[in-house]
């Protein structure tokens, strides 16, 4: 790319230069995000930041906790990922999305950044999309001044970009298995990826964690905060999310407002998570793509539900546990609609419909187009049953989004 800048990029040019960068898929290590940063005058060092990583619940804790500092008066920030609809949701300013001619501006400084450092680079190494998309938000967030950016971790944490930021106050959500050809084959192995992102004089916040899992916390030499239940958390799905968020918000504050805790409780919502779109039938939306997710979103279907016949549309990665997924699942379903998001690791419905007969599903059928399988499932269901389409973040970004636009990113 020519570092002379013409034209500033629209959003479609950001989102068309990010996914380009698929081409060259992941790689680990952190060189290249610290040249970037200094490329672009080292923007981290311009905010707090509470680092979130975790299996399941970190977009989540990430909109809360950002919810609860804003409410208190705190200019915060916020990086997510993945997205559903746009890469411009993962900046956010405030409790809005980055706006679109905003985010190709700062999509575009990075790439011109990231040309720079590309050139000093090895032969065949260069700067990946997550970076590009992590340092761009990092510089936008400085230019805006926010005071707090709240960070979500992209994969793992030892290794991923986010992991420049020795943040004062890190949250670890949950360990679950997960992405284990990555970050190994055990749960304390996955645990201690990403327990390397917490310097030893910051405060950790956490959820429930295993006994073992707890000792590797303790290990950091961070100062531990277990994130207590809290009466205002007004919706039980995210209750646990909620109580880690207000207590990793606690942290950076030293106090909070009851009162500004409930309203936030009252009115945050995280698109894609028990994400009601339709009524006659019921019609659900949700992300879960790990068995523990799953349960959780099991054990939170009969408040919204209720005795109505529950059918389940289901798209799965290939690096998921989705013999898992479908048991914690299926029991609770009276059939289920197979089929597959856009993304290229989404397994075969066919090969999902296999797994769901080994576990003892209900009756199914295969329908491969995501939207078209949710209308087979809402005839099945009829007006007075229900509708959940679940198993994959990018199945439900399949769904919100403009068909016409270009996929979700696959990283």
């Amino acid at each position: 790319m020519n570092s002379r800048v013409t034209a500033q990029w629209r959003l479609e040019d950001a989102e068309a230069h990010l996914l380009s960068l698929e081409l060259f898929g992941m790689r680990f290590g952190l060189d290249r995000m610290r040249r970037l940063l200094t490329a672009l005058g080292s923007p981290q060092k311009r905010f707090a930041a509470i680092h979130v990583v975790g299996t399941n619940g970190k977009s989540s804790t990430v909109r809360m906790c950002a919810a609860l500092l804003e409410g208190h008066g705190v200019r915060t920030g916020a990086f997510l990922s993945p997205h559903l609809t746009t890469f411009a949701e993962r900046i956010r300013i405030g409790d809005t999305d980055l706006d679109p001619d905003a985010f190709g501006a700062a999509v575009q400084r990075a790439a011109v950044a990231a040309a720079k450092v590309d050139r000093t680079l090895e032969s065949g190494d260069r700067i990946t999309q997550f970076e590009l998309v992590t340092a761009a938000a990092f510089d936008e967030l400085a230019r805006r001044g926010v005071e707090v950016a709240v960070v979500e971790a992209g994969l793992g944490g030892r290794h991923d970009a986010t992991n420049v930021l020795a943040a004062p106050v890190c949250v670890l959500t949950n360990v679950g298995l997960e992405h284990t050809r990555w970050l190994g084959p055990t749960v304390v192995d996955i645990a201690r990826e990403k327990l390397a992102v917490v310097p030893a004089h910051a405060t950790l916040v956490t959820g429930p964690l295993d006994p073992e899992v707890a000792e590797l916390a303790l290990a950091t030499g961070a100062r531990i905060v277990v994130a207590e239940p809290l009466e205002s958390a007004l919706f039980a799905y995210q209750a646990t999310n909620f109580a880690v968020a207000a207590a990793a918000a606690r942290a950076h504050l030293g106090d909070l407002d009851p009162r500004i805790v409930t309203e936030v409780a009252g009115r945050v919502r995280v698109p894609g998570r028990m994400q009601v779109v339709a009524d006659a039938p019921l019609t659900i939306y949700d992300g879960a793509h790990n068995p523990s997710g799953v349960a959780a979103l099991v054990a939170a279907l009969p408040d919204l539900v209720g005795a109505r016949p529950l059918i389940a549309v289901i798209s799965v990665l290939d690096d998921k546990d989705a013999s898992g997924m479908l048991r914690a699942l299926l029991g609770q379903t009276s059939g289920a609609v197979f089929t597959s998001s856009r993304n290229p690791r989404a397994l075969p419905p066919a090969t999902l419909a296999s797994l769901a007969d080994q576990v003892g599903g209900p009756p199914s059928e295969i329908v491969p187009n995501p939207r078209a399988a949710v209308a087979r499932a809402q005839e099945l269901a009829g007006p007075d049953g229900a509708v959940l389409a679940t198993g994959s973040i990018y199945l439900v970004a399949d769904l919100l989004g403009d068909p016409e636009r270009r996929r979700a990113s696959a990283l």
